[in-house]
């Protein structure tokens, strides 16, 4: 039956940095899909709220807390969730942060961070995940790329240059790993309603008017369209598509061109 295609009852999956906005969109609805989902981030309160929005759904989350850019830690919290949930099935590389600072402005120590967040702690939680999948024969790893896995904009050097390497970190993935019949591919959002994006999603701003001229949607997008994407890629119905990137961006992208003035924004 089509409904089985997307039948993860007994998977165990881990999101990480899934507290919030996309990656909590992600979480539910592959807890409303029958995974046991796992959540990591560094933030008591917030690993908190993340019960809270899963019990408002009628689910269950198991929280953990542990650094994803540390390897050591990153060890102690997956052998956690095998102790206490199972060998993780499904992995969402979801944590991320950017910082918006000029090249000439920006600290070579703040760069590094994004890296390390973006692009080598993807590669430390895959790295502890994989062989678990591997001796199965069965995994599913999505990587949060980004439209800035292809372009890039003012002010966001280090997040692009680690999005743009995590792209080809997941296609080098799968080109080692498919063979063992895991699933490794990305998802690049285009601009998302998030608590972050609220102040530019105001009527008259000129990202706003810039997103909602340029997407041929004609709309911002959900976290839940993203959510549906991981889905996907987390579902037997993906079980052939291997170091894709799935842009979730309304068209943005087949639309997305230079036009005086615009480059500054």
């Amino acid at each position: 039956m089509i409904k089985n295609l997307f039948d993860l009852t007994g998977k165990v999956a881990l999101v990480t940095g899934g507290t919030h906005g996309i990656g909590l969109a992600i979480g539910l609805i592959l807890g409303k899909a029958g995974a046991k989902v796992c959540v990591n981030d560094l933030q008591d309160e917030k690993l908190l709220s993340c019960k809270e929005a899963f019990k408002k759904e009628k689910l269950e989350v198991y929280t953990i807390k542990f650094n994803v850019t540390d390897e050591s830690d990153v060890d102690k919290g997956i052998t956690q969730i095998e102790q206490n949930v199972g060998t993780i099935d499904i992995l969402v590389n979801n944590a991320g942060i950017i910082k918006r600072i000029p090249i000439l402005d920006m600290p070579v120590a703040d760069y590094k961070q994004v890296i390390d967040v973006d692009l080598v702690a993807p590669l430390i939680v895959s790295k502890r995940v994989a062989p678990g999948m591997i001796a199965k024969r069965s995994g599913k790893i999505i990587n949060m790329c980004s439209m800035m896995s292809v372009y890039g904009r003012n002010t966001v050097s280090a997040y692009a240059s680690a999005k743009g390497g995590l792209k080809l970190l997941t296609q080098n993935m799968t080109c080692e790993w498919a063979k063992y019949n895991l699933q490794i591919n990305g998802i690049g959002p285009g601009y998302i309603v998030t608590a972050q994006t609220g102040p530019i999603r105001e009527n008259g701003h000129p990202f706003n008017d810039l997103v909602m001229t340029r997407t041929p949607a004609g709309r911002w997008g959900e976290p839940e369209d993203v959510a549906n994407a991981a889905l996907f890629l987390a579902s037997k119905a993906s079980d052939f598509v291997n170091g894709h990137i799935l842009y979730v961006d309304g068209g943005i992208l087949a639309n997305f061109g230079y036009v005086k003035g615009e480059n500054d924004i």
